[in-house]
């Protein structure tokens, strides 16, 4: 019953904010305006000076209309609002009709101070002559020396203007935080597609060109080149369908779901690697929590990374991983023995060869943030024989 009834709520506050501003400000000005002629609000008008009131006739209208009608236009043309607001009050004053009219002065300072674009300075300092001619005027027709409530009244209207000066400041202030952030949220969108694009695309690749360049090498063995082409093809489809996900992921139409792990899981792209040609060794202990979801999938980018890498600049070197899963974290070991492929690999295929990509760095350099976002450790090295190491334990948010 609640939704039911904030639905239509919000629909008349839609409509509301989308009228033009004139039109929501306009009940303030003819408010305003009526609230003068209510006997009871007349003492809670703004006087300035010591000219006793006059009561309300067919020229109060005029000037009561000065006053309040041009807060209509005091976010639209805040320059016109001032300007004939403060002509109607310094009538009224001169004239003696004190009304709660008055009041509308320091509103239209707020919204000047508040929205006043350009030549602001050259406002206030008018405003300020004006102010100074109408307690000229005002001494001398009551001939009464009020120095002190004058500089007193000309104080509190320059503390509305600066209400509003703050007024705009804190808005300009939050309107560029908007913007950073805007633009914070768009660096992070791409470096988040970088990744996912890296991931995908550079393990399914490195596969392939691996195992192309290999080919090369077995026109002699019509039956191993087409087990090696069927690898590629393999490859390349596995390759498609990732990037199609990734699209689908980045649609803005999509619902959102990712799917933990990706297709396969670790088996299939152990698999993967082995027929292009690297021997590996995969030990998993234990299940992933139900509440690892952003954790497994990150465990399955480090070992997809890593064995990236592996063929990359040791292809042919035996590599282990090892997965071990508890409630608390999902700990991720890589290791491959060897610099490089052994002198019995292809020379095509061996690492740094012709046609095998080179490393850019992007790969372990996300691997670390993905998992230090986790809060997890993560740790890249060479070992003293010569292999290589990475280590990460990612922690899967479960306190159990």
């Amino acid at each position: 019953m609640t939704d039911l009834r904030q639905d239509p709520d919000r629909q008349v506050l839609g409509r509301w904010h989308r009228l033009d501003v004139t039109v929501r400000d306009l009940p303030l000005a003819l408010g305003l305006a009526g609230a003068a002629f209510v006997p009871a609000l007349r003492e809670y008008g703004t006087q300035v000076g010591e000219l006793p009131a006059r009561p309300l006739d067919g020229w109060a209208l005029v000037v009561i209309g000065l006053e309040c009608l041009p807060l209509a236009v005091r976010r639209r043309w805040p320059a016109v609002c001032i300007a004939l607001v403060s002509l109607g009050f310094a009538i009224g004053q001169v004239q003696g009709y004190h009304s709660f009219a008055g009041n509308a002065l320091g509103i239209a300072l707020i919204s000047t101070g508040a929205h006043l674009e350009r030549r602001r300075r050259l406002v206030a300092v008018v405003l300020s002559v004006g102010y100074v001619g109408l307690a000229v005027a005002l001494d001398r027709l009551t001939d009464a020396e009020r120095v002190d409530e004058y500089l007193t009244f000309y104080l509190a209207m320059a503390l509305a203007w600066g209400v509003g000066a703050w007024l705009r400041s804190t808005r300009s202030a939050e309107a560029e935080r908007r913007l950073r952030v805007a633009a914070d949220t768009r660096a992070a969108e791409r470096t988040r597609i970088a990744r996912e694009l890296h991931d995908v695309v550079t393990h399914h690749v490195t596969a392939m060109v691996v195992q192309a360049e290999a080919a090369r090498y077995l026109t002699a063995a019509p039956e191993r080149l087409d087990e090696t082409l069927t690898a590629v093809t393999d490859t390349g489809r596995r390759a498609i369908g990732d990037l199609r996900h990734l699209l689908d992921v980045l649609d803005p139409g999509h619902d959102g779901a990712v799917r933990t792990p990706p297709d396969g899981g670790l088996q299939v792209l152990v698999e993967q690697t082995r027929q292009a040609g690297q021997p590996v060794e995969l030990t998993e202990v234990g299940a992933p929590a139900e509440a690892a979801g952003s954790a497994e999938r990150t465990a399955h980018r480090v070992v997809q990374e890593s064995l990236t890498n592996a063929l990359k600049h040791a292809h042919g070197s035996p590599t282990a991983v090892s997965v071990h899963y508890d409630d608390r974290e999902i700990t991720v070991e890589v290791s491959t023995d060897g610099p490089g492929a052994p002198t019995s690999a292809p020379a095509g295929a061996r690492a740094g060869s012709r046609g095998v990509p080179a490393g850019s760095g992007r790969g372990l350099a996300g691997l670390r943030e993905r998992v230090t976002t986790l809060g997890g450790t993560f740790d890249a090295r060479r070992r003293d024989d010569g292999g290589f190491v990475v280590l990460a334990r990612i922690p899967t948010g479960s306190r159990s």
